[in-house]
């Protein structure tokens, strides 16, 4: 059975994820709630890869291109110290990145698998911490307060 050619919106291109890849984490390493994050784990000569990689993961989230080949989960898993309040300023800058940037059924597309991706992690990091993954309710877009 042949399968379906993933649904990209119009605009939706590898010149408009690496803008939003870039553009995201510039005001990732510039906030003062998840920059020590990932300065404890990214020194400044491996920003360049880690880039990179992220555009490979958007790539293959969004157009099916098949580049990303890593593990994010254990990555994240081994951060004892990320909780619910990093993860819903990530979603806030995000969503603040794509509507700045994107076309409105782009920056939906981006928005909807980041929620679900962040979803995914925080219920294993719940299942992790040994607490109840059940209570783990998903952010919404009206959860997510503007980034400054």
């Amino acid at each position: 059975m042949p399968t379906l050619p993933p649904y990209i919106p119009d605009g939706l291109d590898e010149g408009l994820i690496r803008q939003v890849v870039f553009g995201f984490y510039d005001q990732v390493r510039a906030d003062a709630e998840l920059a020590p994050v990932f300065d404890a784990r990214i020194p400044p000569e491996a920003w360049p890869h880690h880039l990179e990689t992220m555009c490979d993961f958007w790539s293959s989230v969004l157009m099916r291109t098949g580049r990303y080949h890593g593990r994010p989960m254990p990555k994240h898993l081994a951060l004892p110290e990320l909780n619910d309040a990093h993860f819903h300023r990530w979603l806030s800058l995000f969503r603040t990145t794509v509507r700045d940037l994107c076309p409105p059924a782009v920056a939906d597309l981006f928005l909807d698998r980041a929620l679900n991706i962040a979803q995914a992690f925080r219920l294993q990091m719940a299942i992790r911490d040994g607490r109840d993954a059940l209570g783990v309710h998903p952010f919404t877009e009206a959860d997510l307060t503007p980034a400054a």
